[in-house]
């Protein structure tokens, strides 16, 4: 179900943020998504995922590098509680700030860019997934600057 909740509110990300530039209203809607994105379909689900003994093992299954595998087998793995908990937090955070404007919004932003830019070493889906929304959220970013100043 997040998978499909991810594909959507993705999807309304790119398109909203592919007229951001022009429309303030189109910056409004994909900042929502994203943030409804990150806040529920991220934190939420992983808390509920952490709570109810999921297992992220396989994570990194895919990941393109060796090094990736391995690091996340050894150090993330059998810890995956502190792990996943601060990726909880981290989602939360940069959700919520997203949703507001100026600086806050924009450290959201960069936030969310530099995790799309670490997804991008776990494999062809994520690699797929992270370089479109890269473009959406460098594209939000542009529109927020634009809209509501650089460091507003």
């Amino acid at each position: 179900m997040e998978k499909i909740a991810w594909l959507i509110l993705g999807a309304v990300t790119l398109a909203a943020a592919l007229r951001s530039n022009r429309s303030r209203r189109a910056l409004a809607v994909g900042k929502i998504a994203l943030g409804v994105l990150f806040v529920l379909a991220g934190a939420l689900v992983n808390a509920v995922y952490l709570l109810t003994g999921a297992d992220y093992g396989s994570f990194a299954d895919a990941a393109h590098l060796r090094f990736v595998r391995d690091t996340w087998h050894s150090l993330v793995t059998p810890r995956q509680g502190l792990f996943i908990s601060v990726l909880v937090v981290f989602e939360a955070t940069v959700g919520i700030l997203v949703l507001r404007r100026g600086r806050s919004a924009q450290a959201g932003l960069i936030g969310i860019i530099g995790m799309h830019l670490g997804l991008l070493l776990f494999g062809w889906v994520l690699t797929i997934w992270a370089l479109i929304m890269l473009v959406a959220l460098v594209l939000l970013l542009r529109a927020e600057r634009r809209w509501n100043g650089p460091w507003h």
